[in-house]
């Protein structure tokens, strides 16, 4: 697992759980529930243009030379109060993966991914 998908994971966890000491109280509306496993309903994303990857979701952390461009394929795992997601992008080409923060609206949805 590369530093940046762990740094990321860490960097969402604090938002969602939020500062420590913190009452959080959730509510589960009967509409949201988790996919079950193996869903085929799991959105697929496109970046609308050329999109920058940024090491946090904060305009003057970008990741200098990685960005993905329209029809790369990109999962998100999670996404902000303001505008920014968590993505991975896998070159199909190489294998290797990147893992970043994005701007939301710039992501498009193309299609679903799950097992075949």
């Amino acid at each position: 697992m590369s530093d940046r998908f762990v740094v990321a994971c860490m960097v969402w966890c604090a938002l969602i759980l939020g500062a420590p000491g913190a009452t959080v109280h959730a509510q589960t509306p009967s509409n949201c529930k988790e996919p079950q496993t193996g869903t085929s309903r799991v959105p697929m994303l496109s970046p609308t243009g050329r999109l920058q990857f940024y090491s946090a979701p904060n305009l003057h952390c970008p990741i200098r030379g990685v960005f993905v461009i329209p029809n790369d394929a990109l999962i998100a795992y999670a996404q902000t109060r303001d505008g920014w997601s968590s993505v991975m992008y896998l070159n199909p080409g190489t294998g290797n993966d990147v893992s970043g923060w994005v701007r939301s609206a710039r992501l498009k949805v193309t299609g679903t991914v799950g097992p075949k």
